[in-house]
């Protein structure tokens, strides 16, 4: 019972055989407690410094016991202190082990991927384990300049997919890709291949998703310091497909396969109906279309009297609402 306080078996029993005389001699202990001198010495010294025996003045030297109730209290509350101290110190110990286990669950979830080159090879990688549809932001700088592959530049995986009919490809492009020279053509080629396209300004990253196993995604300030962040399955990944369905929804359609009867007939027009929804400005469509800025104002504002709009977010709202886009 006494081991519960810390107190020695040895230490207890000469403890509780000084209690009745009140005071005794180590020759009386050991007498009573059949333990021998030394053991009795040494159990007393014990006691003594634990607070639980006295050694009183004279010869022979006797020791005398402190009072049970006030002895078990010190010894309780100490207990009690020791107990509270290790309870603390589990409680660290589990925030570390916690913190431990969030970290080697972090590294499973994300993966950190560093260098333009290994950086490529991520994005191609996580293209070809799509079995059902790619998702995909699509947003200047490249990791891979255009021409780099061919004429599709960073679109050669999807071009091979779609052509292979086994894929589908949902791209939002951002405004600054749109206006890149020469990339609409691109865009439209995809489009005419099957591709689903979708233009906003302001996309925060580029993103790659291969159905709904994994991804790739990176930010500008990353593609500066060349890393990107491949995302497994997980509720990281689960937000990232949250995000494209959110701005695939608020984003322009490009441009329909098959355009409605009643829209512009000529493709550049289309073209200039799209890059107007999508808020390029004139420089940027002149650029893009081989045109002069005057004449894209012309067109634009043909265009705008033909839906009764004033402005081109209204122009692209009227567009999308009668099917030209």
């Amino acid at each position: 019972m006494w081991e519960t306080v810390g107190i020695p078996e040895v230490e207890a029993r000469v403890y509780e055989a000084l209690i009745p005389p009140g005071q005794a001699t180590v020759a009386a202990l050991a007498a009573r407690t059949h333990l021998g001198s030394a053991r009795v010495t040494r159990a007393l010294a014990g006691l003594v410094g634990r607070g639980l025996a006295t050694r009183t003045p004279g010869r022979p030297v006797r020791y005398a016991a402190v009072a049970p109730s006030l002895a078990g209290s010190v010894l309780i509350a100490k207990r009690e202190h020791e107990l509270a101290r290790l309870q603390q110190h589990l409680h660290r110990l589990d925030e570390a082990f916690e913190a431990g286990r969030a970290a080697r669950q972090r590294s499973r979830d994300v993966e950190l991927i560093e260098g333009a080159s290994k950086i490529y090879r991520a994005f191609v990688e996580i293209q070809r384990s799509a079995r059902a549809e790619v998702r995909s932001f699509d947003k200047p700088p490249y990791f891979v300049p255009p021409g780099e592959h061919g004429d599709d530049g960073p679109n050669l995986e999807e071009r091979q997919h779609l052509a292979a009919g086994q894929v589908g490809y949902r791209v939002v492009y951002d405004a600054e890709s749109v206006a890149l020279p020469g990339r609409m053509d691109n865009i439209l080629d995809g489009i005419r291949k099957g591709e689903r396209a979708r233009t906003t300004s302001g996309l925060p990253v580029k993103l790659v998703i291969a159905d709904a196993t994994s991804a790739i995604v990176s930010s500008a300030e990353d593609q500066r310091r060349e890393i990107a962040y491949v995302l497994h399955e997980s509720s990281i990944l689960d937000l990232a497909i949250g995000l494209f369905e959110a701005t695939w929804d608020r984003a322009t359609p490009i441009i329909r396969a098959t355009p409605n009867p009643e829209a512009p007939s000529g493709a550049q027009q289309r073209q200039l109906l799209s890059l107007l929804a999508s808020g390029a400005t004139d420089a940027v469509i002149a650029r893009t279309l081989g045109w002069s800025v005057r004449t894209v104002q012309r067109h634009a504002h043909e265009l705008a009297e033909r839906l009764g709009a004033r402005t081109r977010f209204q122009m692209g709202m009227e567009a999308v609402r009668r099917g030209w886009l």
